[in-house]
């Protein structure tokens, strides 16, 4: 079992969550807002996903533009970053599929295809 978090107004989560259904794949789907990921989860989700710790942001939200993310993270370590992710959801690209042993940040059809069996 897979467990996704998404967010119910995002239409690249929409797509990944019917591309989840039609392929008979079996999630647990997390409200990112209501049930963000704590610090813990975020670091095993980069460690999985092999990204740089910059991929786990949603550089195209109004709470990132809001808080001036672009100009902090670079002086950020990644303890500082894996905090503030983990407090406040709409901070994080979504759809993130965590599985037992990889994670995918974000919705390509090919790569889920690839990775999720």
């Amino acid at each position: 079992m897979y467990t996704v978090y998404y967010h119910p107004a995002c239409n690249t989560c929409k797509k990944a969550i019917k591309w989840l259904e039609k392929t008979g794949i079996e999630v647990d789907l997390k409200h990112i807002v209501d049930e963000t990921p704590s610090y813990e989860i975020l670091k095993d989700v980069h460690e999985k996903s092999g990204l740089p710790i910059s991929k786990l942001f949603n550089t195209s939200g109004k709470v990132y533009r809001e808080m001036n993310i672009k100009e902090k993270k670079d002086g950020m370590t990644q303890d500082e970053i894996l905090h503030l992710l983990a407090s406040e959801g709409m901070l994080i690209k979504r759809p993130i599929l965590i599985g037992k042993s990889s994670a995918l940040i974000g919705f390509k059809e090919e790569e889920w295809g690839d990775k999720v069996k």
